[in-house]
């Protein structure tokens, strides 16, 4: 190969031979939900294992791409029972469907490090399209860390992945708040 072929095959190279990965940091993240119950209270809990990787070419994640995978049996909201019975078909059927996935499909900025963060979420075998609010809350150096701070909201239908289709609202509401907080390490 001459030295011009050579060099023009290395400016058509794909841009995601030369991105970023960043990985979560499972110490310094949550994955947090909340519904309400009867119509009067909220309950919340979280996923305690997941595992979260980012891509990006530019500093500031503008063209970043989420990727989620997240262990639903670790499901926590401080009451055992509970926990057990959203393990239970009547809910997330862990046994059929132990793992819940994301991955960002879209990207778009909405100004001062805030985006609308688009993907596929698969919840129960089933994958829908989702948006949800994305902050980036900057990035610093934690011990020789390249760290990245992420904030992630917004609300999703249970009844859209079929989970718990046999308690109707007000029992329990069919919106899902997720609030997700996370620390990405450079690799």
């Amino acid at each position: 190969m001459n030295t011009r072929a050579l060099l023009l095959s290395l400016v058509f190279l794909p841009l995601t031979v030369f991105a970023d990965t960043w990985k979560g940091d499972p110490a310094h993240s949550r994955l947090a939900f909340a519904v309400t119950h009867l119509g009067i209270s909220e309950i919340t809990g979280v996923f305690k294992t997941f595992d979260v990787t980012i891509t990006a070419n530019e500093p500031d994640f503008s063209d970043a791409v989420f990727e989620l995978s997240v262990d639903v049996g670790s499901i926590d909201t401080e009451v055992v029972k509970r926990d057990n019975h959203l393990r239970s078909p009547d809910f997330f059927a862990v046994e059929d469907f132990p793992e819940m996935t994301f991955r960002s499909r879209s990207i778009e900025p909405m100004g001062e490090g805030r985006f609308q963060l688009s993907g596929e979420l698969t919840i129960r075998g089933q994958a829908k399209p989702v948006t949800m609010e994305l902050w980036y809350r900057g990035t610093t150096i934690n011990q020789k860390n390249t760290t990245a701070g992420f904030q992630l909201t917004g609300t999703l239908r249970r009844s859209d992945f079929g989970v718990g289709s046999k308690f109707a609202p007000p029992m329990i509401s069919d919106e899902v708040a997720i609030k997700a907080d996370g620390e990405f390490i450079k690799q």
